[in-house]
């Protein structure tokens, strides 16, 4: 395998300069340092021209520039870095540089212009083009921000564009397909576990026909102008143009980048479209929807406002509760939808959609609150496919788990937030690592040949070290467990971003501390149905011409993965979702890019509709029915639902009422209750639209006779009696 890929990376041809580009367009060379040593953290070394500063005690003093833009007038600071410095090298002095200022971490800046879809891959592969390569994964289609490398440097998919080490004169070439508005520029460093590459500053070019081209100028100087890049190799810097430029083609040109590192760059580039006069170019396929929603981010007031105007416009289908706080008291509020909103029906299942466990991730927030506006709006047109779901159906929808999260990643802005900055909670917790791990007991268990019958396979407890005052529980986990104890929910999906795929149980592996292994459940087969419903159903998902995200190609398997075959995650809400409730949870990975901007929610709510609505009517595969006492006919609740041949149980609801989730087939049931003699009964499954209605009605036993009778305080039967006294006479 190894051989393989070396001799791909061997053969990967480098990338040229477009017809007629000069090598050398008088911008000047950066000359690249020694050789990082693997492991180390490298330093920033001053060229000669450059010496570093001397302190009192004899040692050396970096310090960083930052520009801070306030009205029009360039303030030059200087702060000391945080990690080991000395000057940086470069071949020439820097010319003047630009007034497009790096970001002021304590304030929320402007980008103008939207994103051009290298994050999100609206522009293809073959758009992207650079002077050279070190190899096909750190080719020029790898330069997209926030791009995340695999485990492993040197395989097809590294963390960025990286030229040459023998390339004097680096560039990173965007062809926008159509003349366009270029306002500002995002890049990163090279996405890596094992080195530090990232440039340091770097000259833009324009072009129309990729072979004249002109710079961007310093408007005081009136020479080209240099613009600051990163200082580390994930949090985005943002830079914005002196002046706005109508061009087909930007290039980037690192200038000078990390001592013993090479010019390597993720980006992003700003661009608004400009009309075509001439008719010189296709234009791009119309994207967006018409349907008339709120396609625009919202924090937490804009949120709670929205779902308000939501309950204002269809009051006899919704209701709004909170199921609990953040950690900084920001209440976690719910959208019920049904046609009795408020109330658990007989016979009605729950179903709920949680979105922003991870608060960076924002587009699973935005698509709830179009789902629950589209609702409603469908609603009152009569819309059949939506009246029908709300009548049949309970739905719930959380579109924001972590809100102290995500209020972090809004203020940042949705170009700036980078990889991983909004993701934990105000208390530096991965909710999504942060469930009890139930995984662990049930599979001992099973091992020592106790399950079902010593120790149960469905609802287990919780664990005590999680039940204590000190235990490492956030509120937002406790307030989920909560709701999920209370309501008896059926089905649910876990919406996040990053990738574009379906994962489903379980999510943790078997084998201890194994990173990746195949894990299925007992109902594997369903969780494949719902999982594959959901990809089927995406836009996104079947587009067979679309490029993989990251470093995985998902499309090969149908675009769903078991999660643990993914990578491990010990304490995720599905797995616990599966193992103490009756609910089916799958995890479904929205877009590429986590946190897309607003001009891109049309399309992604388009891309996503109709998989959301489908995915919720799979409540209605399987088996459905009540549990009924045979003396008094009410329901029984906590009765266990078995399917043979399947090892894991579900319950019935305080009501009786229960709903087991199976693909196609035959399959023989029991319904068992304590006090009550079991019944067994064949029930099918069919393709038609269900659920197939499978009741049960239980009679109680002698035992459960006698201790109703003396609870009730009733005189025992003579013939029971002496029954009774004969049985404690052998016993004597």
């Amino acid at each position: 395998m190894w051989g393989l890929l070396l001799a791909l990376a061997a053969f990967a041809p480098a990338v040229g300069p477009a017809l007629g580009a000069p090598r050398n367009s008088g911008l000047g060379l950066a000359q690249p340092g020694t050789t990082k040593v693997p492991g180390s953290i490298p330093a920033l070394h001053s060229s000669p021209a450059q010496p570093p500063a001397e302190t009192p005690n004899g040692t050396s003093e970096q310090h960083v520039r930052i520009r801070v833009i306030k009205k029009k007038k360039v303030i030059m600071k200087k702060r000391k870095k945080l990690t080991r410095p000395t000057p940086l090298v470069t071949a020439r002095p820097l010319v003047t540089p630009t007034p497009a200022g790096t970001l002021n971490p304590t304030e929320k800046q402007e980008t103008g212009c939207p994103p051009l879809g290298l994050e999100s891959l609206r522009v293809s592969d073959s758009r992207l083009e650079a002077s050279s390569s070190q190899s096909f994964g750190l080719g020029p289609h790898r330069g997209r921000l926030n791009i995340q490398s695999g485990l492993e440097d040197g395989d097809l998919y590294d963390g960025g564009w990286c030229a040459e080490e023998q390339d004097t004169d680096p560039w990173f070439q965007v062809d926008a397909g159509h003349p366009t508005r270029f306002s500002g520029v995002i890049t990163q460093g090279r996405n890596s576990v094992w080195r530090y590459d990232w440039v340091t500053s770097y000259k833009v070019q324009f072009s129309n026909d990729s072979r004249t081209w002109w710079g961007s100028r310093n408007h005081s100087s009136g020479m080209d102008a240099v613009f600051p890049a990163n200082s580390d190799p994930e949090t985005p810097v943002l830079n914005l143009l002196p002046e706005p430029q109508v061009a087909r083609f930007i290039r980037l040109l690192p200038q000078t980048w990390l001592q013993g590192g090479a010019p390597c760059l993720r980006a992003e580039i700003l661009a608004c479209p400009v009309s075509d006069p001439n008719d010189l170019f296709l234009e791009a396929p119309a994207s967006g929807s018409s349907d008339p929603l709120d396609f625009q981010h919202h924090n937490y007031k804009a949120m709670r406002k929205l779902m308000k105007q939501v309950q204002e416009q269809c009051p006899n289908i919704t209701r709004i509760y909170s199921i609990g706080k953040s950690y900084q008291g920001l209440k976690l509020y719910v959208m019920e939808m049904s046609d009795q909103p408020g109330e658990h029906e007989l016979g009605e299942p729950e179903v709920r959609y949680v979105a922003g466990m991870h608060g960076n991730e924002a587009l699973g927030r935005e698509l709830l609150l179009l789902l629950m506006q589209f609702l409603c709006h469908e609603f009152l047109r009569g819309n059949p496919r939506v009246t029908r779901l709300l009548s049949e159906m309970r739905i719930h929808l959380l579109p924001s788990m972590n809100p102290d999260g995500y209020e972090i990643a809004y203020h940042r802005g949705s170009e700036l937030v980078g990889w991983a900055e909004g993701r934990w909670n105000n208390q530096s917790i991965d909710l999504n690592h942060n469930f009890a791990d139930l995984n662990t007991p049930l599979w001992e268990a099973q091992d020592d040949g106790k399950v079902p019958h010593i120790v149960p396979n469905h609802h287990l407890p919780l664990p005590t070290y999680y039940t204590l005052p000190n235990a490492t529980v956030a509120p937002e986990t406790r307030a989920v467990i909560k709701w999920m104890k209370r309501i008896p929910f059926v089905l649910s999906a876990n919406l996040h971003g990053g990738e574009l795929v379906v994962s489903y149980p379980f999510d943790m592996t078997r084998t201890p501390w194994a990173a990746r292994e195949l894990t299925p459940t007992p109902d594997d087969a369903v969780f494949r149905w719902l999982s594959t419903v959901y990809a089927g159903s995406n836009l996104a998902m079947q587009d067979t011409s679309r490029r993989p995200c990251h470093s995985q190609d998902f499309s090969v398997h149908g675009n769903i993965i078991n999660g643990a075959d993914w990578h491990t995650v010990p304490g995720s809400m599905n797995d616990f979702s599966y193992l103490h409730t009756n609910c089916f949870e799958v995890t479904v990975e929205l877009s590429c890019d986590k946190f897309p901007h607003e001009n891109e929610l049309p399309q992604e709510w388009e891309n996503n509709k109709d998989a959301l609505l489908t995915y919720l009517e799979q409540v209605r595969m399987g088996i459905a029915g009540v549990v009924r006492d045979k003396d008094t006919e009410l329901g029984i609740a906590d009765a266990v639902i078995a399917v043979d041949g399947i090892n894991h149980d579900v319950t019935t609801a305080w009501g009786g009422d229960y709903w087991r989730l199976l693909t196609p087939g035959d399959y023989m049931v029991t319904a068992s209750a304590e006090g009550y003699h079991s019944v067994t009964r064949n029930c099918r499954v069919t393709f038609e639209e269900g659920p197939f209605p499978c009741n049960f009605v239980l009679t109680k036993t002698p035992k459960q006779r006698l201790r109703e009778l003396l609870a009730a305080g009733a005189k025992v039967p003579p013939d029971l009696r002496r029954r009774l006294e004969r049985l404690r006479g052998q016993k004597d």
